[in-house]
């Protein structure tokens, strides 16, 4: 687990900021709540290097009360390899996924970015793993994210890139291409594999 305890600081200020100038009626307590938003983006601003534009934008753009974001990723396997895209934004490899959509359940998601980042039809069958992604070794987000990892069937389809996505393939635990660590880490496919060699094994929540 790796522990920003800065960020963790951060978020919670801004949570309950955000929650203050969403409730409050006070004149003067929204002035503080004010004033604690700013302190959250000096914080990140200070530990990250994200532009103090971006962080207002972001901060100031989110409405009611502060929740996590939600990741969902599809999980394909053949035989001992798993599914993998090269990630235009940084030229390494993770499983496809993205944010989850309003109006699509988790199975559905899943299934749509399998689709558009790899040109697969699938067919989503089980919840593998609910992972906090402060628990585990990527680099610090502004965001608090919760990553949703679904066991999907192929179906049919033809490999091949997306918008997001420049080049897709199989690969095997011992043979994995370098990772876009903001998404993905070693420990976390490790864990997939684990599903795949023990499909009775638990699902895992954080």
């Amino acid at each position: 687990m790796m522990n920003y305890d800065w960020l963790d600081l951060a978020r919670k200020i801004q949570s309950i900021a955000q929650a203050g100038l969403t409730y409050t009626e006070n004149p003067y307590d929204k002035n503080r709540y004010e004033q604690l938003q700013q302190l959250a983006a000096d914080i990140l601003h200070h530990y990250t290097d994200v532009e103090m534009d971006k962080i207002i934008n972001l901060i100031t753009t989110e409405k009611g009360y502060l929740t996590p974001k939600v990741d969902v990723r599809g999980v394909i396997f053949r035989d001992d390899r798993i599914l993998m895209v090269r990630e235009r934004i940084d030229d390494c490899w993770s499983v496809p996924g993205g944010w989850a959509d309003v109006g699509l359940t988790p199975f559905e998601v899943a299934e749509k970015e399998v689709w558009e980042e790899t040109g697969l039809t699938v067919k989503a069958s089980r919840l593998l793993a609910v992972l906090d992604k402060k628990c585990y070794a990527h680099p610090p987000d502004l965001y608090h994210i919760y990553k949703l990892f679904i066991l999907c069937n192929e179906k049919g389809g033809k490999l091949s890139g997306g918008l997001e996505t420049s080049e897709t393939g199989f690969f095997q635990m011992d043979n994995l291409p370098p990772l876009s660590t903001n998404r993905i880490t070693k420990e976390q496919i490790r864990l997939l594999f684990e599903y795949r060699q023990n499909p009775a094994k638990e699902t895992l929540c954080d």
